[in-house]
């Protein structure tokens, strides 16, 4: 099954799904090996991972660069944060096709005006596309992918932005009858009430997503009984990565020493392992001669050259089965 088409299943799974956020190449092995059916490859995190504001800082081409370490390096299918879609229905159009070529299974745009601002800073004052200019977007991203099962999620920014239920309702219709696969409806509140007032009124046969970062405390199966298809855990390995990080440095900054901290960090074989050093060294044993140093001429003449040893049968095996 291909990635497109095993995200397309969640969609329409019968029971709630999770889909969690990597940054990049590592995170994401990180995420498929805990069991997570999906990944959220989230702009926040990515942008925070390179040092930038979520702001459109990074381009739209360092983004696909992102992208394309997170699904060489997993099996699962990546969810792609794609914040406006980088410009306007054309721009959506070229990035469709690159999310394609690189293996993406869905792409998520929202309905703000690039360049975007993250939807939990100054919410009020960030203005909305209008609806027929999304639903532009939506089609064209829908008329241009080649992949079938490519799905294309229509992020409805209304409840951010402080307009009413009905305006947050009227644009997901709008967009679902533009094609998009799913409805992410979004909201800053600090509990499930919106949501919920949405799930009661949405009755189109379209799944709908939620990033439950502020209404943390809510019990997953509340979302389940009201209907959502998928949550996103949107932020989670970006963040506690940083207080990891801020801890140690400030522990071997104030100690001199990295004595306190060693059994806390994850081993380097650890990080071999996640980097696929294994691997490597098995294809080295069967592609790469036994010295990379051919011998002197005359010491060749001499005693000849000895037969380069044959591959281990275990290294053969774990390079054909990687």
């Amino acid at each position: 099954m291909s990635a497109s088409s095993g995200f397309r299943q969640l969609l329409r799974s019968s029971q709630l799904e999770f889909a969690m956020e990597a940054h990049n190449g590592i995170s994401a092995k990180i995420v498929e090996e805990a069991g997570f059916p999906a990944i959220w490859a989230g702009g926040l995190s990515i942008s925070a991972s390179m040092g930038v504001r979520d702001n459109n800082e990074a381009s739209w081409t360092q983004m696909l660069d992102a992208f394309e370490y997170m699904t060489d390096a997993s099996s699962i299918p990546v969810l792609v944060d794609a914040d406006t879609g980088y410009g306007n229905f054309n721009n959506v159009r070229r990035l469709v096709r690159k999310l394609e070529q690189r293996g993406v299974a869905a792409v998520c745009i929202e309905d703000k005006l690039f360049p975007k601002t993250n939807s939990f800073i100054d919410g009020e004052r960030q203005q909305l596309a209008s609806i027929e200019e999304f639903a532009g977007k939506i089609r064209a991203a829908k008329d241009t992918q080649v992949d079938p099962s490519f799905s294309v999620i229509a992020r409805v920014e209304a409840l951010i932005a402080g307009w009413p239920m009905e305006e947050a309702l009227g644009r997901a219709h709008a967009y679902a009858d533009a094609g998009a696969d799913a409805i992410l409806i979004h909201s800053k509140t600090p509990g499930p009430e919106q949501i919920l007032e949405f799930m009661d009124q949405w009755s189109l046969d379209c799944p709908v997503v939620i990033v439950p970062t502020m209404y943390w405390r809510t019990p997953t199966s509340v979302f389940a009984e009201a209907g959502v298809s998928m949550v996103i855990w949107a932020n989670h390995l970006l963040r506690s990565a940083v207080s990891a990080m801020q801890r140690t440095a400030q522990t071997i900054f104030e100690t001199s020493s990295i004595v306190p901290i060693e059994a806390e960090v994850a081993s380097v074989a650890e990080i071999f392992r996640l980097q696929g050093a294994a691997e490597l060294q098995a294809a080295e044993a069967i592609y790469l001669p036994a010295s990379d140093a051919a011998p002197a001429p005359d010491r060749a003449a001499d005693n000849g050259s000895p037969p380069a040893p044959a591959p281990r049968a275990d290294l053969v095996t774990l390079a054909r089965d990687a």
